[in-house]
């Protein structure tokens, strides 16, 4: 057994085969990718790792198994589950991950192929555990997987006070330890809280709207992710480096290797000096038309090259940024009440509520260097069909302006 003094859970005890794991270079890879990206770059103290965050997971899962008897087997393909279900994390965490996808057809958690080979396998072989059993749980398939990867999973139990702690915001307290208490299977099988938890679970989603706009979608985190992903695509396109190896990458590795490529070492200048592009263009969900909302990849990269001629800027100096619909996964999460499993956005005006905020909280993004802000804003409103008068200003970015006051402004 090994004994880990942790910043949120104190003292977490390590046994069995994910103590065999630990070591494993795979999951000490993992030292070496951050949390939460780019978003230390505005709250300075958010350099936590996946490897931490990991140590968390597997924490939340012994405790979560021992609530619910289950013991055994089964139990330590769900604690090895915890200790590697981010193992398939490519550089920066999420932040490459449409990019990868899209050349790779994966996810960080379609890792069946890396535990299959290498010293995991290996591992999990040794303690009479087979490697595709642990990777079905890491993609939350069966009965089991719910605790790992599904709407009440331990992930984001841990996830969610981390990074609450480490940016220093107060958004992400939750009680996990009476989320984790009060699990429970109903007669289908699924994960439920227990009976006279809706206000637990509220919880858990409220926490999640308020990070989502202070942390996880902050305007300036978003521009560097963007940032970062046209330089990851530019160096696939230009170099013979190929997405699985851009994958495998750690937050080092890709910064190194955007340093000391021609094409990509201005991003990389103004990525390491934080000298970011800036917001020319922020829209609201209802002002952006509905071709815009359902742009494919390849379409968003020809409105760029338009807007980029159209404002007589060079080509790479426009970012278009469409986030994806909001959505609030948390939502279907299950409670028992009267002794049945009902869907929490059923149950609650609350978790209503919380849905229509986070649409009203969305923002399309045109990114720009400072000095071509203004022609290309112009250029927005020429090529994209947005309106002059829809466009949110710089100063009065709704809920993101006032959110600025407690990280660094961009």
């Amino acid at each position: 057994m090994k004994t880990i003094k942790d910043s949120v859970h104190d003292h977490i005890e390590v046994d069995g085969v994910a103590r065999a794991l630990l070591d494993t270079p795979e999951v000490q890879r993992l030292r070496h990718i951050t949390q939460l990206g780019t978003a230390s770059l505005v709250y300075p103290s958010a350099n936590h790792t996946r490897f931490e965050h990991s140590l968390g997971v597997y924490h939340n899962a012994c405790e979560a198994l021992d609530h619910l008897g289950i013991e055994g087997e089964n139990a330590e393909k769900v604690r090895a589950a915890a200790i590697l279900h981010d193992v398939g994390h490519g550089p920066f965490s999420h932040n490459l991950e449409p990019l990868t996808h899209r050349r790779t057809g994966k996810y960080h958690d379609d890792v069946h192929e890396l535990f299959e080979r290498g010293t995991i396998g290996e591992v999990l072989r040794e303690h009479d555990i087979a490697p595709h059993e642990v990777a079905d749980l890491v993609a939350g398939d069966g009965q089991y997987g719910q605790i790992v990867s599904g709407e009440l999973d331990v992930d984001r139990m841990d996830y969610l006070v981390r990074d609450a702690h480490h940016t220093g915001v107060p958004y992400g307290t939750i009680d996990h330890a009476r989320l984790l208490r009060e699990l429970t299977f109903d007669d289908d099988g699924e994960l439920v809280l227990d009976e006279g938890n809706v206000q637990t679970a509220e919880s858990l989603l409220v926490a999640r709207a308020l990070m989502t706009p202070t942390v996880y979608g902050h305007h300036v985190a978003r521009i560097s992710k963007a940032m970062l992903r046209q330089a990851g695509e530019r160096l696939l396109d230009t170099t013979e480096t190929s997405a699985g190896e851009l994958r495998r990458m750690d937050d080092h590795d890709l910064l190194s290797t955007l340093r000391n490529t021609e094409t990509t070492a201005e991003l990389a200048r103004r990525f390491d000096h934080r000298d970011l592009f800036k917001r020319a263009v922020w829209a609201e969900y209802d002002d952006v038309p509905d071709h815009l909302l359902a742009a494919e990849h390849e379409d968003i990269r020809g409105w760029e090259l338009e807007i980029a001629d159209e404002a007589g800027v060079d080509v790479g100096e426009v970012i278009l940024d469409v986030p994806g619909d909001p959505s609030m996964q948390e939502s279907s999460t299950r409670v028992l009440v009267n002794g049945e499993a009902r869907r929490l956005d059923e149950q609650s005006p609350l978790v209503q509520a919380l849905q229509s905020a986070q649409q009203a909280q969305w923002r399309l993004g045109v990114y720009a260097p400072a000095e071509a802000t203004d022609q290309v804003r112009s250029a927005v409103v020429r090529t994209l069909d947005i309106e002059e008068s829809a466009l949110v200003s710089e100063v009065g970015a709704g809920l993101h302006a006032t959110l600025d006051q407690f990280a660094e402004g961009a």
